[in-house]
């Protein structure tokens, strides 16, 4: 396995293009000097001993090395001891409503906003296990693939907002089945599918999903977010959301509905209010299933591999050094001999 020791280095990467445009710029600013004192053909056979090519070829030597000396500093490294560590863990997928009913503000600050908290707050007490995200309205796709990396997973987590599907509604069936089809093929892991919504607009057929993750053996964890008695809809822009006739929409938690998919799972139903109740709920409820022992590959040894490529950068530099920006002396001789055989010739035939 390849990695880098010191990888914030590697922002200095970025100096090269800055030098290549400085460079550039002084270039264009050199060539209208020389148009402003001749023609600058003329002004170039003038020139003779120096080379158009050379600085060039000397400024990205140059730049290489440079490169290749900012990628020796980050420390690059490969892995030479590989060790298997067996670890306990679950498989968790977490399946996030993200229709504009979320955006109610019955539970605070929304119920978005609330549910992603209580997310990371989950993710906050994973060790071992891993954990996958899908997000679903009126369809469902998987935002993050089943992984162990919780900062990744936090990360996806502050970026969901509605605008991310475009089809309204709340398609739990989808999000069932497409977390059902998310887990890893370990089957020594119990694994669990935790599904938050507030049962707004449901298109069907959530019973029978729920009911088929039964009998393939996953655990199903119903949140339901929201009040009965329901709130305005709050969009990004600040408006309440409205209905064909201009009046504002309540948007409700349809309980009985979470509980029925809760029910047809033989899983766990657990409200999300303004309290941190559902958060131990949850957290109490995953702590007793059952932790699979999972075989995990780690490099525990790296070597540095920075020696190498440190050396070819004192190569690209001592080349750079050896490179002359002016002419070789014998070309020039042929150049000038050239000139002058070219100019007997129109003499002779003048």
């Amino acid at each position: 396995m390849f990695r880098f020791e010191n990888p914030i280095y590697l922002y200095l990467l970025l100096i090269i293009p800055f030098m290549w445009l400085i460079r550039l710029l002084s270039d264009r600013h050199r060539a209208r000097r020389i148009k402003k004192f001749g023609d600058p053909q003329l002004v170039g056979q003038m020139m003779e001993d120096m080379s158009p090519v050379r600085p060039k070829v000397k400024f990205w030597l140059l730049m290489v090395a440079l490169a290749l000396l900012i990628v020796a500093l980050a420390r690059p490294q490969l892995g030479s001891k590989i060790s298997r560590e067996k670890r306990q863990g679950i498989e968790a997928i977490i399946c996030m409503d993200i229709s504009n009913s979320m955006l109610a503000t019955d539970v605070a600050p929304s119920r978005l906003a609330k549910s992603k908290l209580l997310v990371e707050n989950l993710l906050e007490k994973f060790e071992n296990d891993n954990v996958g995200l899908i997000v679903y309205a009126g369809e469902a796709f998987v935002q993050l693939p089943i992984t162990r990396d919780y900062v990744s997973a936090k990360m996806f987590m502050h970026s969901i907002t509605p605008d991310l599907i475009a089809t309204q509604g709340t398609d739990i069936a989808q999000a069932i089945y497409l977390a059902m089809h998310s887990f890893t093929p370990d089957e020594k892991a119990e694994k669990a599918i935790i599904l938050i919504t507030d049962g707004e607009d449901h298109e069907g057929k959530a019973l029978e999903m729920a009911q088929a993750a039964k009998e393939q053996g996953y655990r199903i964890f119903i949140l339901g977010v929201g009040t009965a008695k329901g709130s305005p809809i709050k969009m990004p822009d600040g408006r309440n959301l409205t209905d064909n006739t201009g009046e504002t929409v309540i948007s409700r938690l349809n309980e009985e509905m979470c509980k029925d998919i809760a029910k047809a799972g033989s899983g766990t139903y657990i409200h999300v209010d303004n309290t941190s109740q559902a958060q131990q709920k949850l957290e109490d409820e995953i702590s007793k299933m059952q932790k699979g022992e999972t075989e995990t590959v780690i490099y525990s040894e790296y070597d540095e591999q920075f020696q190498a490529i440190a050396l070819l950068a004192l190569l690209f530099l001592i080349i750079e050094t050896i490179v002359r920006e002016s002419i070789n002396p014998r070309l020039k001789n042929l150049r000038i001999f050239k000139r002058k055989t070219d100019l007997l010739n129109r003499n002779h035939h003048a």
